[in-house]
């Protein structure tokens, strides 16, 4: 088995190389490669639910472990339901963190959503009805969006950046609710115990810190297990499978299935239950009030 670097490092990348929208049934943007910041991979692509009045929008966030991934990797039903539901739905791209330190693929999609609120009148966004959404890094982007407490500058002289970051709903899919360095500890530990020996030589390389102690300040300040608060909207989360499922025999399949296990959403409806705050977890098995995150969004997104 390789070593916890490859675990939180990767965060599993699934299918990581890039489809154009031509190569695939998903309809093409309305405004493709729209740019929002400086860097290459500060772009996004929109999709307009109905260009005759105002909609509702969902953001997606690609994963791929903060290294890989892209914007076209936007599941083509999902999409296409969203619209067909009235929402119209964004695909944003950031920059992974072989170019910049976690957290500046938070801060990007931050700048992202701020960018696309500048723009709701010309749009025709309902900049009070938006959902993010995504998958594993993607998942623990949109968390981290829908979690911060307000972080729009109301004091900038740019007019993007007094935007506010506060979202209507988010959804995820094998989200990692916490990247605190004990929770990871215990939670290898459970499932392979000889990988945690590595996990200190691992975790600094992801936040570019000097030591593991300010890696875990890092961690902690994008940690949705730290962040939720009894003011925060509600979650829908996914995952694979069931709490009390066996640990695969096969290496490659076991390295996403830790870093994408039920227990982190666990871990995320207990708290947020302890706090009244509405969650719903999905896994097999399991009963919930929606069977996937377009009806998630469908719901608090139209009212």
């Amino acid at each position: 088995m390789k070593t916890l670097k490859t675990f939180i490092t990767i965060i599993l990348v699934f299918n990581v190389s890039t489809f154009s929208y031509a190569q695939t049934n998903k309809p093409k943007p309305d405004l493709p490669n729209v740019t929002y910041g400086e860097h290459e991979r500060n772009v996004l692509d929109i999709w307009f639910a109905d260009k005759n009045k105002q909609t509702p929008l969902a953001i997606y966030i690609h994963g791929g472990g903060f290294s890989a991934g892209s914007k076209e990797k936007i599941n083509g039903n999902e999409l296409t339901q969203l619209l067909a539901a009235g929402i119209s739905v964004a695909s944003i791209n950031y920059r992974y963190k072989t170019i910049v330190p976690l957290p500046g693929a938070h801060n990007d999609a931050k700048k992202a959503l701020q960018f696309i609120r500048s723009q709701a009148e010309s749009w025709g966004i309902n900049k009070d009805k938006i959902g993010v959404w995504g998958g594993s890094a993607g998942a623990q982007i949109s968390m981290w969006l829908a979690f911060s407490d307000e972080m729009a500058n109301v004091n900038s002289k740019s007019p993007i950046e007094r935007e506010s970051t506060r979202v209507t709903c988010v959804a995820t899919k094998g989200g990692q609710t916490t990247m605190e360095s004990d929770f990871w500890r215990r939670h290898i530990a459970k499932y392979a115990p000889e990988e945690v020996v590595s996990f200190r030589k691992s975790i600094r390389q992801n936040y570019g810190a000097k030591s593991v102690k300010k890696a875990n300040e890092v961690a902690k300040s994008i940690s949705a297990l730290v962040l939720i608060s009894k003011d925060d909207p509600p979650i829908f989360m996914q995952y694979g499978m069931r709490p009390n499922a066996p640990v695969p025999n096969n290496v490659n399949k076991i390295r996403g299935w830790i870093v994408h296990h039920v227990d982190f959403g666990i871990a995320l409806k207990e708290k947020m239950d302890s706090l009244n705050i509405e969650s719903h977890l999905r896994y097999p098995s399991s009963r919930t009030k929606y069977n996937s995150l377009v009806g998630f969004f469908k719901d608090k997104l139209n009212q």
